[in-house]
Order: C-alpha cells, then structure tokens, then sequence
C-alpha cells in the first residue's frame, strides 16, 4: 500500500513539471475577470518535503549573495572638501597636530589638523614628520582633519 502510494506520487511529481519546487499543485482560477491569477492547492505527497528556501532562509541566502559579491562600491570622494598632501611639524594636545603643505610656498601657514574617526577608531599613530593627506573646508583653509597617514 505505501509502495504503491509512494509510486504514485513520484509519478505525478514527474508529470507536472509545470508545478513549483514546493511540491504543490497549481490550478487556474476559472474567472472572467482575472486570467493569469492562481491558487494551491493540497500537497501532492505530504510526505516529500521540497529543498526551495522560502521566507527568512531565501532573504539570508540572497544577502550573502550579495555580501560575497566580488564588486564592492567605490567610496565617493565629497564635493565640498579639498585633498591635500601634508607633512606633520608638530604634534599638539587632544589629538591635534600642526601640518605643512608639500610643495607651498614658505610663507604659507600651518594648518591645524585633527584626527579623523577612522583613524581614531583603528589607533592608528600620527608622529612629527609623517606624510599624510588632509581634507580641508572651504570655508578656513587654516583648519582641517587628517584622513589618511602614508607609510
């Protein structure tokens, strides 16, 4: 009896290749107004379970799919900053340093720099006579923060 019953259910599984993976049957709805619209039906072997993921499984499945992506997004620079290269001359209390720009002119001042978080997260150390890059505001050209130290 369960053989023949297990048999039977294999063979409309093999037949309707038109169902989803979910092991349920898919019937039209016979309506004037709506054509393309359909419903589930009961199970076409309780027994079998389908290996489809469904809900919070097929949305962490897609996640990592995205996640191991090869292409990671390139970080935009900001608009309203200007880059420059720099180098330390003094370093001063709370995390502040007193900067040279490479290639200005002598009687260009200082600029006065701080950390930027990144930096400031990963502990990276700042000494005097470092090279480093400095974002400034375009609205002080004499205060700006450091965003990168070359090695």
């Amino acid at each position: 009896m369960f053989k023949s019953l297990l048999i039977l259910c294999i063979a409309l599984i093999t037949l309707s290749w038109s169902t989803p993976a979910t092991g349920f049957s898919v019937l039209p709805q016979q309506s004037a107004r709506t054509l393309n619209t359909v419903t589930i039906a009961q199970p076409l072997c309780p027994g079998i379970s389908s290996t489809a993921l469904f809900g919070k499984k097929a949305a962490r499945a897609q996640g990592n799919g995205r996640k191991n992506a090869a292409e990671r997004p390139v970080r935009k620079p900001k608009d309203d900053v200007i880059e420059i290269e720099a180098t330390v001359l003094e370093s001063l209390p709370n995390a502040m340093f007193r900067c040279v720009i490479n290639d200005a002119p002598e009687t260009q001042p200082p600029i006065l720099a701080t950390i930027s978080g990144k930096i400031r997260k990963n502990y990276v150390k700042i000494l005097v006579g470092d090279k480093v890059t400095i974002e400034l505001s375009p609205y002080d050209l004499t205060r700006g923060r450091i965003t990168y130290r070359y090695r």
